[in-house]
Order: C-alpha cells, then sequence, then structure tokens
C-alpha cells in the first residue's frame, strides 16, 4: 500500500535539487531556443519579404507554423515507444546531442541567409522536441512524488512559457540589428543549446520502465494504436483532449494578436511583442497560482475556474469592440495611457492567466493516472492530438476570416465555443465539476487545513471513518483527498430533485436503517464490499445522523461489519470547526445561521493512523475520533 510522502518541498527549493532542477533547465533551454529560432525566421521572412518559388511571405510564415507541428503528427507514435523501453534520462542527453547539431546548421543558415536550409532546421528542430516531449512529461512522476506533482507541472509550464517569451523578445532583438544579427543569433542558439546539454547530464538516472519489444515502424497504425493506450483511461483521454483544446485556441489568439495590433488598434510592432510577453506571462503566473491554490494534491476544481476564466475574457475583448485611441500610430506607451488599453491589457493577461489553471492540472492528471508501461506513449499521444486541434484552429480561422468575422468577433467565438466546449468535456467527467464545488467550499467559503493528509494510502483499499456535524462533511473532505473516495449516505439524499445528480456523479453509496428498509441496506454493504475490493477508499459515518449539540453520537456496528467482510485498514478522521457553521444543526433558522454564521472561518480535518482490521471495533473508534477532536 502506497503511502504519500510526510513533506512537501516548495517549488523554488525543489528547482535547487537535482531530482528537479536540471530536468527544469533542460527544458527551459530547449523552449528558449525554439522560440529565438522561430521568431527570428519569421521576422527575417516578412520584413525582408522573401520567397520560396511562388510563395509570398505571408505564405512562407504560415508554413513555418505548418513545418514545425509535422514532426508531431508523423513521429510520436515512434517518440512514445523508445521513450517507455530505454532509460528516460539518458534518451534526454542524446535529444539534447542532437540539438546542437541542428542549432549548428541553423546557425549556417542564419549568418549565410540560406532560408531553403533555415526551414529545413525547423523541420528538425520540430523532430526533436517530439521526441523530448514524452520523455520530459512522462519523467515527472519517476522523478517526484504524487504531493509534489502539481508544483513540478506547475513550474516546468511556468518556465516553458517564461522560455518562450524571453526566446521571442530576443529572437526579434537579434535579427532585427543591422549588422552581425545573424552572428549574434548562432552565440544565443549554440550558447543554449550546449547550456541544455549540460542540464540533462544531471538528470537522476531512469531505468526503463517497460520492457524492450520491437518498435512499431508503421506511422499510421503506430498512431492509431497510442490512440487507443490514451483511450483505456476516459479521464486520460478526456484530459488529453481538453488540453488539446486550449492550443486550439492559444494558437487561434496567438495567430489574430498581429492583425488585431495592427487592424484594430492601429499599434506597432512593439505593441504586438508586449501582447505576446504578455500572454506567455500570464500563462505563467497562472501556472504557479494553480499550485498554491492546489493545496499540495491535484486539484480538478481549478478546471472549471480556468475555463470560465478564459471565456469570460475572450467576451470582454470582444465587447471592448475596435476603440479608438486617438493617436496616428499606437505605441505601448500611449496604449498604456488610456483606460480602454489597460482594460484590453489586462483581459489578454487574465486571459492567459486562467489558461494556466486550466492545464496543470489536466496535464498532472495525465501523468498521474496513466499507465505506468505506457505512459510516454500516452503523452506522445497528447502530442499528436494537440497539433491536430492546432490545425484545426487554423482552418477554423481561416473560415472565420473568410466569412467575413471581424477580429473582435473571432474573440466572441472563442469564448462561446469554449463554454460549449467545457459543459461537454464537464458532463462526461462530473468529476471536475464536483471537485470545484469542494474546492469552493473548503477554500472559499472555508478555510481548510488538514493535518494527517499521509496517513492516507495512496493505493490499496481503506475505510474512512469520521464525525458528522453538517451536510457538506463528505465535500469537505473530498476536498482533502487526493484520491476518490466513496461516501456513504442515506438514500434520501440522492432523490433530492437539485442535489441528486451530484451524488450521483460522486458515486454516493445509498443506505438506509434496517427499519426502513432493509434491502437497501443489504444493498449498500454489498456496495462497499465491492468498492473495497477494487481497491477503492470508502467513507462512513458511525454516529448515523448529524450531531444536534456538537459531541459525538455512539458509533454503531455497521463498520464491524464492513471490516469482517472485507479486513482492511480503518483510518479515524475528525473534523473541527464546523459545529455552529451555516450547515450544522446548531441554530435552526435560517437568520440565526446567518447571523452567526462566519465567511472564511478556519475549519480543520485531522486524520488518525490507519487500524489494522484485526483491531476494529465500534467502540475503539469513537475512543479514536474523541481523541483527535480533543487534541
Amino acid at each position: 500500500m502506497k503511502t504519500q510522502s510526510t513533506k512537501k518541498t516548495g517549488g523554488a527549493q525543489l528547482l535547487m535539487q537535482r531530482r528537479f532542477g536540471p530536468l527544469f533547465w533542460t527544458q527551459f533551454c530547449g523552449a528558449f531556443n525554439d522560440n529565438l529560432y522561430k521568431n527570428a525566421l519569421v521576422i527575417l521572412i516578412t520584413f525582408k519579404a522573401y520567397q520560396i518559388g511562388e510563395l509570398s511571405s505571408e505564405q512562407l510564415v504560415a508554413l513555418c507554423g505548418g513545418i514545425f507541428i509535422l514532426p508531431f503528427f508523423l513521429f510520436s507514435a515512434l517518440a512514445g515507444q523508445i521513450s517507455d523501453q530505454v532509460s528516460k534520462s539518458r534518451l534526454m542527453v542524446w535529444i539534447k546531442v542532437w540539438e546542437i547539431g541542428v542549432m549548428a546548421l541553423g546557425s549556417i543558415g542564419f549568418v549565410t541567409e540560406n532560408f531553403p536550409l533555415l526551414i529545413g532546421v525547423l523541420f528538425l528542430m520540430g523532430l526533436q522536441s517530439t521526441f523530448f516531449g514524452p520523455a520530459k512529461y512522462s519523467s515527472l512522476p519517476e522523478l517526484l512524488p504524487n504531493r509534489e506533482l502539481v508544483t513540478g507541472n506547475a513550474y516546468v509550464e511556468m518556465g516553458t512559457f517564461l522560455a518562450i517569451l524571453l526566446g521571442t523578445i530576443l529572437g526579434g532583438l537579434l535579427v532585427s540589428m543591422p549588422r552581425g544579427g545573424g552572428y549574434l543569433i548562432t552565440a544565443a542558439v549554440m550558447g543554449f543549446a550546449a547550456m541544455g546539454w549540460l542540464s540533462s547530464l544531471r538528470i537522476p538516472s531512469l531505468p526503463p520502465i517497460a520492457q524492450a519489444q520491437p518498435l512499431q515502424l508503421n506511422i499510421f497504425k503506430s498512431t492509431l494504436d497510442i490512440l487507443r493506450i490514451c483511450r483505456r483511461t476516459r479521464s486520460v483521454f478526456l484530459s488529453i483532449l481538453g488540453i488539446s483544446w486550449f492550443w486550439l485556441v492559444g494558437a487561434v489568439v496567438l495567430s489574430i494578436l498581429p492583425a488585431y495590433c495592427k487592424q484594430t488598434l492601429n499599434a506597432n510592432e512593439h505593441v504586438v511583442t508586449f501582447f505576446l510577453a504578455l500572454f506567455s506571462l500570464g500563462v505563467g503566473i497562472g501556472s504557479i497560482l494553480c499550485e498554491k491554490l492546489s493545496f499540495n494534491h491535484l486539484e480538478l476544481g481549478l478546471v472549471p475556474v480556468g475555463s470560465f476564466g478564459i471565456s469570460l475574457f475572450a467576451l470582454d475583448l470582444f465587447l471592448v469592440g475596435q476603440p479608438s485611441l486617438q493617436a496616428p500610430l499606437v505605441t505601448v506607451g500611449v496604449l498604456l495611457g488610456t483606460p480602454v488599453g489597460w482594460r484590453i491589457t489586462v483581459d489578454l493577461l487574465l486571459f492567459s492567466l486562467f489558461s494556466g489553471f486550466f492545464i496543470v492540472p489536466l496535464y498532472t492528471l495525465i501523468q498521474e493516472r496513466s499507465e505506468d508501461a505506457v505512459r510516454s506513449q500516452t503523452i506522445a499521444a497528447n502530442n499528436i492530438l494537440n497539433a491536430l486541434f492546432m490545425v484545426v484552429g487554423a482552418l477554423l480561422l481561416t473560415l472565420l476570416l473568410a466569412a467575413g468575422a471581424t477580429l473582435p468577433q473571432i474573440f466572441l467565438v472563442i469564448a462561446l465555443l469554449n463554454l460549449v466546449v467545457a459543459a461537454y468535456i464537464y458532463s462526461l467527467i462530473p468529476e471536475f465539476l464536483y471537485r470545484f464545488m469542494c474546492w469552493i467550499l473548503a477554500h472559499c467559503l472555508y478555510r481548510l487545513k488538514v493535518q494527517g493528509r499521509a496517513n492516507i494510502p495512496l493505493s490499496g483499499p481503506a475505510v474512512l471513518v469520521c464525525n458528522h456535524v453538517t451536510y457538506v462533511d463528505w465535500l469537505i473532505m473530498a476536498s482533502a483527498t487526493q484520491r476518490p473516495v466513496r461516501f456513504v449516505m442515506h438514500y434520501s439524499f440522492l432523490h433530492i430533485p437539485l442535489t441528486g445528480r451530484i451524488f450521483r456523479d460522486a458515486k454516493v453509496i445509498p443506505i438506509a436503517g434496517s427499519r426502513e428498509n432493509a434491502s437497501i441496506l443489504d444493498a449498500a454493504f454489498d456496495r462497499i464490499s465491492k468498492e473495497l475490493r477494487a481497491g477503492e477508499i470508502v467513507c462512513i459515518y458511525p454516529e448515523g445522523q448529524l450531531t444536534h449539540s456538537g459531541d459525538l453520537n455512539p458509533f454503531r456496528t455497521g463498520i464491524e461489519r464492513i471490516i469482517q467482510r472485507d479486513p482492511v485498514p480503518v483510518i479515524p478522521t475528525a473534523l473541527q470547526g464546523l459545529w455552529g457553521s451555516l450547515f450544522s444543526r446548531k441554530h435552526r433558522r435560517l437568520g440565526q445561521k446567518l447571523r452567526h454564521n462566519k465567511l472564511w472561518s478556519r475549519i480543520e480535518l485531522r486524520i488518525g493512523q490507519p487500524i489494522a482490521p484485526e483491531k476494529v471495533n465500534a467502540p475503539l473508534l469513537q475512543e479514536k475520533v474523541a481523541s483527535l477532536l480533543a487534541s
């Protein structure tokens, strides 16, 4: 039975430790180089109006995006297979050696302004990223315990978007220099490629996860195979679709930003760079905030927060319309000197910030819930679908522009489509909205502190027992546990029109008293047994009713019947600070409840040591829970 780490290391401390720091800096240098190179190439093509054959400079810029993501379609399946069967740490070292060679070719291209060579190198860069991605993301669960996985993902996303920001800005500055720009780009890309390689040498040794098998070299068959693999776990597959949707939205927004600045705002190229920087900075800030608001575990409740924020601020960008900034050419200073300019800036920053809320929990879910032996292939499937959705986004943008849609109207389409997609995903996986309710209750209405979280195992069956103070005890307990919990509750709650769906989606086990309905009671014990044998955690309230006085009621013997049938550990828990709150029975009238209820009051969940099944009895468990309350 795997237990949780008792101590969580902060993100800044992780960066200083070998188990995470080298991987972070290896990824940072790679993302920096990718974006320095791509932006320098795009600006060079745009401002020198280069053509290849019949292709205009505008078409070449669009082609560059397609060339970079083409390897993700063609070779992600192969990359996933290799990453699962070899040492990921050694693989990343060789990929970084490959990057040095690729950047050497790119350097020759920039110095000589050989555009066919530069575009060929762009393909090789995409190919290198295709192989690095599965190794990077699938190695995080091997380097970090589960309690630090959200932190690791948040810092990787923050670092990636910070690298995108810095690389994009530096690429634009270097290529625009009148003399020596090509040589300066050469020095930058070669230097960061070398630093990425040196960082990769310090990544801890990671043994292969899966046994070596013949590689499936058929591109189409292997792609279909890994897409089938990622569909084995429904929540993983839908999370991949959610991430892919984010990349579609992000690709559309980043594609229209230059035209939005030029046509809608009448702004210069520095405003474009400012907005691109703002987007990257927002995602980075959102990723770190997501880690802080997750309270040390995977918090799916933040995903709906993220999707709502994306739609809200995309909608406001539409409502801004085409503002009159009263300047012949809008600079960053002019933009920030007007209220509407600040409104657009804040909208774009918060749009990207909530994107960080959206993607960090989804990446963490994929890593936690995908099978160990095929985790890299699952990440590769994510890369394939990300690339596919980005292509779909480009086609959608083309169709909207062809239909005569204005750029503000495109923001409206994004806002509405995002709400539709979010509603669809949340209807398929109610766990997202259920966890959102838990998060709101535990961290907005109350301030929940958890003691002894490490006593709940990360795997294997167990029974939680707890005192029963309010109608929302189960939501608070669910927010404090990293694993899904099956709560045993009175059957009548499942028949309430407005809340019954929530209980059913949360897989609550209905129960009744023996005199009320013996068949429901027997079915409840059968269902509890089934869940425990499936390795799940079940939570019961042995008092059988809410407290009327704030004190413990006598524990009933149903817990003994459960353990006799399935001998599993029992973990005593105690909720402190809820008596007298809005949902307790201390005050009978609603007016009294509202008058005495304190928003954001401190509550606490105390989790005791597991008790071996052979020692379990109702009086002992009551004593343990009372002791936790008294402490």
